[in-house]
């Protein structure tokens, strides 16, 4: 932000040029990235330690970019922007949402906005393409990270943002276009990256409304494996090869049992909705024993050896798959706790 000030005043470029404050931006995530991978190949670093370095980046990042243009746009004058101050949040899904983000992640976002300004839909669904245009680009210092929308209500076929009574109505069933399971296992790992602080807990108590709903849950479970089922069809392995997320006793497996876990015993143990990521939920349920004691630890001691070995393979540009054997004890830690949780193993 200083540099950008300093832009102000009439150094290169000027506020006014978008390509300067976008090279500046990417200057400051490779380097920061860097400090975080030199650190993490020292050892210094724990897999928790690096995906929270990470992630706490692309927060800031996003948070950033947001002002920088809706206050390029209010200072201009800009019919896009209304008033001095976006009624905007973004929301994280997936990596992100769980502070879980490894390098080269993608950012999944949603935007949900509070304004009922006749022009308010319009101008914070530009606001979020000029978001996506600012992170995606490739200029001189190259791009900054790919982002997905595609967990928005109603997925590809929903608005890029959305106001927060249509999320609500949606999230909670009210009406006939509703969400369906796999959305609130979605909804487990979200949370506010940036935004206004009453919007953000009108969020989360919806967040929290949903994921505490009492479930039927052998229906609950039968859901679930389906959807892993067509997962693992879309993402087979060859024989002998491991696929360290796409494959049975894999990364996605133990994501989809603690999503099980948050649906199944948030009602009766809110620390489940706290967003700490997969690690520390599965230690948590192994200590609140919803789990056969020592099922979760060490299917959270797997998950962090996947994670390690992801981050090192896709550092050297390399597929996520390798030979079934080397990771045969991980993948029965994986298969104990979906069958701790009554799940038909993927």
């Amino acid at each position: 932000i200083a540099r950008r000030d300093a832009l102000a005043r009439g150094g290169e470029g000027g506020e006014g040029d978008e390509e300067t404050l976008m090279n500046l931006m990417r200057r400051a995530q490779h380097a920061q990235v860097f400090r975080t991978l030199a650190r993490d190949v020292e050892g210094l670093l724990t897999v928790e330690q690096v995906a929270d370095d990470l992630s706490a980046l692309a927060d800031c990042l996003i948070a950033t970019s947001l002002q920088w243009i809706w206050q390029a746009w209010w200072q201009s004058k800009s019919p896009r922007a209304h008033q001095a101050r976006a009624e905007l949040a973004v929301l994280a899904y997936g990596k992100l949402g769980g502070k879980e983000l490894g390098y080269g992640s993608v950012l999944d976002l949603v935007v949900i906005h509070n304004d009922d300004h006749e022009r308010a839909q319009e101008c914070y669904a530009a606001l979020a393409k000029r978001l996506i245009n600012w992170f995606t680009t490739k200029t001189a210092q190259g791009d900054l990270y790919e982002i997905d929308t595609a967990l928005r209500p109603n997925g590809n076929a929903g608005m890029l943002v959305t106001h927060i009574a249509s999320f609500e109505q949606y999230q909670t069933q009210r009406g006939g276009n509703a969400a369906w399971t796999w959305e609130h296992q979605a909804l487990t790992r979200v949370r506010v990256v940036c935004g206004e602080t009453a919007l953000a807990q009108r969020i989360e108590a919806t967040r929290a409304y949903v994921l505490q709903t009492p479930r039927d849950l052998p229906a609950l479970r039968a859901e679930i494996v389906l959807m892993r089922q067509r997962m693992q069809k879309a993402h087979p392995a060859a024989p002998g090869t491991f696929n360290l997320k796409h494959s049975p006793g894999g990364m996605i497996d133990v994501e989809f049992a603690v999503q099980c876990l948050v649906l199944a015993h948030a009602k009766d143990d809110a620390t489940l909705l706290a967003n700490c990521g997969n690690i520390a939920l599965l230690e948590h349920a192994d200590a609140a024993n919803w789990l056969p004691q020592g099922i979760g630890s060490a299917a959270a001691a797997a998950y962090r050896q996947f994670r390690a070995q992801q981050h090192s393979l896709r550092l050297d540009e390399k597929p996520l798959v390798e030979p079934v054997t080397q990771w045969q004890t991980q993948r029965e830690a994986v298969f104990a706790l979906w069958k701790a949780l009554e799940l038909t193993q993927a």
